[in-house]
């Protein structure tokens, strides 16, 4: 039987099956019950019908379960760990990520009121809702993936899903290795840099692991120390025994009831942390967030979307600017050179992997701005046959948090700078 006939069939199932469910019955079951139950009914169907393979008989008894009680077609996309992104464009056009590139896969909706229903389902789990009065949500789903969900009007060419997913097990700084992303030179020196209590911004474009990277690095804050994270949605993974994990809250219906990322930043100033984690800045919170870093939060970290280190500190002055922190450009950079020490700005490759493109120390200012000095760069040599090659360095200078570091009884070999090529693993 060829796929577009299945799709009919696996439809006349769920149709049928919904004809002769007694849910009031229903109700005094649980979902393994149902599960059973409704399994049973459709092998019934089909052994009515016309006869079919094993294998399709499983995939329609599945596919006519996922549409009851699960997510449809997203089902089996979102058990399968090598998606990092599921995006859906519309009813037969679904697109996935895998390893940094996209991809059309074969998961279709059956139209335009089945990809609404998923979106709905998806949404009401989340105790939110989505309609004409409220078209736009950005929530997230209990194991942190993140859900970007649009529909008309707003949309113009109907509904629009995104999803953003998260492994189950984070991956630390050595799983980052051993897929490219930095060396085990540069994990030593992140590790140095957390344990040591410097403040550092994670920067980059979309979907380039900030928040992953940010992640791994944190396993080198002391289980002793108090952590406080805020977030817009709960993606973070910190291990220790003393961490605070506080969420944004959008408006409701009503458009009351909103609680801002700067609000949470002030009111965790007063939970007496001995650090502060902000999962993304982005706008007016970033003055909070420098002073959090100027006024005795050493070690806080934050992330923020650049397209290079240096356009990092650009659009920190910028959103400070936006934030109403009115004051010359001269004592502004001034203020952001006192308060974060490194930026780590990651990048996307051309074959898709991702890597630390640069790990940057800012050295003060003076009037011709904000003075930083490279550490380790990724230098992009090009691409063949598909593949992006390319090298990590060390520029060889020494940084000038070294004495800091040592002071905090972290010590780190000179030759972790010197310059040259850094060995990657898959090298």
């Amino acid at each position: 039987m060829n796929a577009a006939a299945l799709a009919t069939l696996r439809r006349e199932l769920h149709t049928r099956l919904l004809s002769t469910f007694d849910f009031a019955a229903a109700d005094q079951m649980n979902r393994d019950q149902l599960v059973a139950e409704c399994s049973k009914r459709v092998g019934k169907m089909l052994e009515q019908g016309t006869p079919i393979s094993n294998e399709e008989q499983a995939w329609l008894v599945q596919g006519v379960l996922d549409d009851m009680f699960g997510l449809g077609p997203l089902e089996p996309l979102l058990s399968n760990e090598s998606i990092t992104d599921i995006l859906v464009v519309s009813p037969d056009r679904v697109f996935v990520e895998r390893q940094g590139r996209l991809e059309k896969c074969d998961a279709q909706f059956r139209d335009e009121a089945h990809l609404m229903h998923v979106i709905q389902r998806l949404v009401r789990n989340t105790g939110r809702r989505i309609d004409e009065l409220s078209p736009m949500v950005d929530t997230r789903l209990s194991d942190g993936s993140r859900i970007n969900a649009i529909i008309p009007p707003l949309a113009v060419d109907g509904a629009q899903l995104s999803i953003r997913r998260f492994p189950k097990i984070a991956l630390g700084l050595h799983g980052l290795v051993k897929i490219g992303t930095l060396t085990n030179a540069t994990a030593d020196l992140l590790r140095a840099m957390v344990a040591g209590r410097l403040n550092v911004i994670f920067s980059g474009g979309t979907g380039v692991g900030k928040t992953t990277m940010l992640n791994a690095a944190s396993v080198a804050i002391p289980t002793t120390e108090r952590v406080i994270t805020i977030e817009d949605a709960a993606e973070l993974r910190l291990e220790g025994g003393h961490i605070v994990r506080l969420e944004s809250r959008a408006a409701n219906v009503e458009g009351v009831g909103a609680i801002e990322t700067r609000e949470l930043l002030r009111n965790a100033l007063r939970m007496r942390p001995d650090r502060i984690i902000v999962g993304e800045c982005r706008g007016a919170e970033t003055f909070d967030m420098m002073q959090a870093m100027n006024t005795g939060h050493e070690g806080s970290m934050t992330t923020l979307h650049a397209n290079s280190a240096k356009d990092t500190l650009t659009r920190l002055e910028s959103m400070l600017s936006m934030g109403g922190f009115e004051m010359p450009i001269r004592v502004l950079r001034e203020y952001i050179a006192s308060a974060i020490d490194v930026v780590v700005h990651l990048a996307r490759l051309p074959d898709g992997r991702r890597v630390v493109n640069e790990i940057v120390e800012l050295c003060g200012s003076d009037e011709n701005g904000i003075k930083i000095a490279v550490l380790q760069k990724f230098q992009l040599e090009g691409v063949r046959d598909g593949k992006a090659i390319g090298k990590f360095v060390a520029t060889g200078i020494q940084p000038q948090f070294l004495e800091r570091l040592q002071s905090r009884g972290i010590m780190l070999s000179p030759a972790l700078f010197a310059a040259g090529a850094l060995q990657a693993e898959n090298q």
